[in-house]
């Protein structure tokens, strides 16, 4: 017979890498890091403070006038924005107004966006408050603002807390502190912790901790908060003296509170409630509608205030209908103070998700609006920025802050060119500490729970949009509404957890059960593909082509090899388990045949007949998908070539990545010096099946042989 020549498969050489030790590589960045020089000090202080690098570059013709407008528009913006939130960090107004104010200035100094606005944001302010209502309650303090509260209030606990008499006061450092001490304290010892925890994230480079926060879930989260925010300013739309839940099911709890007090609603205050909603949905309505023709945003917010201070003020509101109002709001500036240490102890477990949160905004924020408008920024010195503007402030009676998306989009669309517009809205801020603060004393709390409100309908809005996001992915989909619901059911911070474990659970669940497939050929192309997935494909003779679209480690072991089995319709245990009874049951026939006529060749035909043959000889595994392996990987193909080789089937590796490759040849998967790498690993599927066919081919050559 004509003898087969087998054709050798193409063989890429691989790169010579040096790779340095662990020593070395230590020792030079020791070395780097411990040069001093004085460029190297010039360049390290511009860096601490890009401020330096972009201030005597600017344009002052081309940048002023955005800068100075968007600066302004911000400002009035925040006025009423940092006096209502401070409702929800459950501290006096006047320290929403100093949060504003050095947040925006340590901001212009360190950031590396050029519109960013950093202050307070609705959800930090949450965040805050729970924090703050926490530590108040487990100290005595009265949670009710007027210390009054309504009928029935759903609270077991809530009765051994209300102190009845003198006002009640704790020491703190060494000063009777009463309840506004003692929250600001509290507001102040936690965002100190905040920047520290953050600062830690800086220097150790642990900003990769916030690619754990997948888009889907930070949506659903901030949905939920929404939610838990509408859910808690409620109360100031109705009027209702209600305090506010402490522990889990806020949400749930403070309706059932505010539906058994329903009866005790404040007519003015929710008189005053409806018009300002009214007024200010019409206003963000029309400036939606008519955005392209208004140049600056309506300053709805700071219309409403006025108006609303100038009614309560003249009607005398506060005495006539008992509506609560935000009291005196002092001048000037409180001296600085250190954070009290010995409230951070018991702070140090709820600083880590702010931490997280605020870290995460401020950078996705500023990438996002660099991308929009074509700069870059570092997202390292981005988390050195937010670190400090909560680390400096906390000196100065301020809570936790981050980047805030409406504020930002506000500059953004009133032509902000750089951080000059922070300074400016700064100064605004200023203006009103120091001259306009007390004239807000008769502002209606149910005024400041509108704003609030009514700036939640960006996120309220997305409940919308979930139809659609199960339509487009459902397991992204999935995930958004078990953070929102986790949220707004269970808290805040559980919400956080939960939404970030289940999002985990939904890729681990992706790699252990992903799609397989079996390839087939495109004719008159060495292309090869999914056959379920493509038409006119032609599967090699006698040759399985198996993909697996996901990494191969301990945890989807199983899954491949099951999948493995039912697609190639072969599990080698077991067909060598059947090949195996059936060859001892021709022997026993063949025996109890020899014992009846003493003929041994009957024997020989049937234990021949065992020897059948399957509908493949080889299997390619097409590696292209599988981006790594571990040690359990590669002992699941070291299994696979074993076993499938005990039933006469060969197993060969495709496309296989570098790292695959290493790792393989590590574990001496090609046996010793690699010998068998050549016949068992091909660069390409077309190679792999060609070597089969050879392969085969000349091992049937070599039987005929040798049969002849």
């Amino acid at each position: 017979m004509e003898e087969v020549t087998q054709v050798p498969p193409p063989v890429l050489e691989r790169r010579v890498r040096q790779r340095q030790t662990t020593v070395s590589v230590l020792k030079s960045k020791l070395k780097h890091g411990v040069t001093c020089s004085v460029p190297k000090v010039r360049s390290t202080l511009t860096g601490f403070f890009p401020v330096v690098r972009w201030l005597p570059k600017y344009k002052l013709k081309e940048y002023v006038l955005g800068d100075l407008m968007s600066g302004v528009i911000v400002g009035i913006i925040l006025v009423p924005q940092a006096i209502a939130y401070c409702l929800l960090a459950g501290v006096p107004p006047i320290y929403g107004l100093y949060t504003s104010f050095y947040a925006n200035i340590i901001y212009f100094l360190m950031g590396t966006s050029r519109h960013v606005s950093v202050g307070i944001f609705s959800l930090m302010s949450l965040m805050v408050g729970q924090v703050v209502n926490k530590e108040m309650f487990l100290a005595g303090f009265d949670l009710n603002e007027d210390s009054k509260a309504s009928g029935l209030v759903l609270n077991a606990s809530l009765g051994s807390n209300l102190t009845i008499g003198s006002p009640h006061s704790v020491e703190l450092m060494g000063v009777q502190c009463g309840k506004e001490c003692y929250s600001i304290s509290i507001a102040a010892a936690l965002t100190f912790m905040v920047g520290v925890y953050q600062l830690l994230m800086a220097v150790f480079r642990l900003g990769f901790v916030s690619v754990y926060l997948s888009s889907p879930m930070l949506d659903g989260f901030a949905t939920g908060a929404s939610f838990t925010i509408l859910t808690v300013q409620a109360k100031y739309l109705l009027g209702i003296k209600i305090p506010r839940h402490q522990g889990y099911g806020t949400v749930v709890v403070t309706w059932f509170n505010i539906f058994a007090n329903i009866h005790n609603t404040n007519l003015c205050d929710l008189i005053t409630s409806a018009i300002c909603i009214s007024i200010l949905v019409a206003g963000k309505e029309i400036q939606e509608r008519y955005k392209d023709r208004l140049k600056i945003p309506f300053p709805t917010e700071l219309i409403i205030v006025a108006g609303a201070t100038l009614a309560s003020h003249f009607g005398d509101l506060n005495s006539k209908y008992d509506s609560s109002v935000s009291g005196h709001i002092p001048t000037g500036f409180i001296p600085p103070q250190v954070p009290s240490f010995t409230l951070m102890p018991r702070l140090a477990l709820d600083a880590i998700p702010l931490a997280i949160i605020s870290f995460a905004f401020t950078v996705s924020l500023s990438e996002m609006f660099a991308k929009k408008n074509g700069y870059t920024v570092r997202p390292n010195q981005e988390m050195l920025a937010i670190s400090f503007c909560n680390i400096i402030p906390s000196f100065f009676h301020c809570f936790t802050t981050s980047a805030a998306l409406a504020k930002t989009m506000v500059k953004d669309s009133t032509g902000c060119q750089t951080q000059i517009s922070s300074l400016i809205s700064a100064l605004v801020v200023l203006l009103v500490l120091l001259f306009f603060a007390p004239y807000f004393y008769a502002l209606q709390k149910c005024v400041l729970a509108c704003i609030i409100i009514v700036s939640l309908r960006g996120a309220l809005r997305k409940f919308k949009d979930v139809p659609a996001k199960l339509r487009a992915s459902r397991d992204d989909g999935i995930v958004w509404l078990v953070a929102m619901f986790a949220t707004a059911l269970i808290s805040v911070e559980i919400g956080l957890v939960v939404g970030v474990v289940f999002s985990m659970i939904c890729v681990i669940y992706k790699t252990q059960n992903p799609k397989v497939s079996l390839l087939g050929k495109a004719s008159n192309i060495d292309l090869y593909e999914d056959v379920e997935e493509y038409k006119n494909l032609m599967p090699p003779l006698r040759v399985q082509i198996f993909r697996f679209q996901a990494p191969l480690y301990y945890a989807n072991k199983n899954s491949f090899l099951r999948s493995l089995y039912k697609a190639v319709g072969v599990e080698p245990f077991l067909e060598l388990t059947k090949r195996r009874k059936e060859e001892k049951k021709a022997k026993e026939m063949s025996s109890k045949q020899i014992k009846a006529n003493g003929d041994k060749s009957n024997g020989e035909v049937v234990i021949g007949l065992v020897e059948r043959e399957l509908d493949f000889h080889t299997i390619v595994l097409d590696c292209s998908a599988i981006p790594f392996i571990d040690s359990t990987g590669m002992a699941t193909f070291e299994g696979l070539v074993k076993e499938y080789g005990e039933i006469r089937v060969n197993v060969f590796l495709a496309n296989c990545n570098t790292s695959v490759i290493d790792l393989l040849q590590k574990g001496q998967f090609f046996g010793k010096n690699d010998k068998d790498m050549s016949s068992r690993l091909f660069h390409t599927v077309h190679a792999a099946v060609l070597h089969a066919k050879d392969s085969y081919a000349a091992a049937e050559s070599r039987s005929e042989n040798s049969g002849v």
